[in-house]
This record gives C-alpha cells, structure tokens and sequence, in this order.
C-alpha cells in the first residue's frame, strides 16, 4: 500500500491509522521558530465516523487506505439491511442501519450512488448532493397564512419527513438536499 509523506498531506486523503480508515477532513501547517514542522491533520473514521486530530513532524509518513468507491444502484430494504449493486459488475452488497445512519431517509428504490469499499468490504456510500421524491402526505396549508418561512412536515415516499413550504401539497415532487436534508425546491405540481 502506498505511504504518504507530510508534504502530500492535504484534504480528502485517506489513510490508515490503527488499522483503520480516516479520510483526511482539514490539514494545517506551521512551522516553530527552531526544529520541525508541525502537521495537523483532523481526520473522520470511515468506518464509525469519529473524528482524530494528530499532529505529524516534517518528513513522517503514513500508510493509504486502500480505500475506493465505486458506482452503485440501491435496491432495496429488508429488514434491517439495505442491497446495493455495483453497477459495473453487478455484485450486491449489504449494508446495515448502523452504516447508512440517516440516509435511508433519501433512498429510493434504483436510485444510483456510490459504495465506499475497504478492502473491497462496503462500509458506508455517498450520495447525489439532491433528490426528488414525492409527497405521500402532509396537511394542507392554512389560508392567509402568509407570513415569511412558514413550514409544515411532509412525508415522501422514502418513508421520511422534512419540513416544506406551507403551499407544498400531496402528490408534488419536491427537491431535497441530502447534505443537509434541507428542501430546496417544488419540481413538480
């Protein structure tokens, strides 16, 4: 496996520390008035999502993760696991709740993402920055209503709720940003 040296520090790198991955989240340089330079590097755990700091001497090294992603389509839920397929060779993984975390709120059946592998092992995925889903249910908004950001709950089809605009209806497909799981938007009526 490849190591790195401090100078290729940088963010979006993924290591191995602890015989566990991390992906690299911020890295700082500076450099004392006498002896080495200083690395800082913040790093989040792919595998349970904690985060790290360590500091690094000029001219350490560290082990790369031999960390990928690949492209994948999700399938669906049963039970308490979620199938996955590479899309390039039709292999299916499984992954359980507690590496999707929140975002089976925006899995819709043959929705494409991506599958992190380490160790050619899934261990969580990434998904498109935005999806559209449809609203199965929300109450109607109140006529005269119109003071500014007045939201209600919806439950789409993923089976989860987000707060929408008061003139969102059932039945309209709206745009949500799965980073923040915040509506962005009305696609359709």
């Amino acid at each position: 496996m490849a190591t790195y040296k401090t100078s290729e520090f940088k963010k979006g790198l993924k290591v191995l520390i602890d015989n566990e991955p991390y992906q690299v989240i911020e890295s700082t340089f500076r450099k004392p008035g006498k002896g080495n330079a200083i690395y800082t590097l913040r790093m989040r755990n792919l595998v349970r999502g904690t985060m790290l700091e360590r500091n690094y001497k000029g001219g350490e090294s560290i082990e790369g993760a031999d960390v990928h992603e690949t492209e994948a389509q999700y399938l669906y839920r049963q039970a308490d696991t979620f199938v996955f397929m590479d899309t390039a060779s039709y292999e299916q993984y499984e992954l359980g709740e507690a590496q999707i975390g929140d975002d089976w709120k925006f899995l819709k059946e043959s929705m494409p993402c991506s599958l992190v592998l380490w160790n050619n092992n899934p261990i969580t995925i990434a998904l498109p920055n935005h999806i559209e889903v449809e609203v199965i249910e929300c109450e109607p908004g109140a006529k005269g209503d119109t003071a500014t950001n007045v939201t209600k709950p919806a439950k789409v089809e993923t089976g989860a709720e987000f707060l929408v605009p008061i003139f969102i209806k059932q039945g309209n497909i709206i745009k949500i940003d799965t980073r923040t799981g915040d509506y962005v938007e009305r696609v359709s009526n």
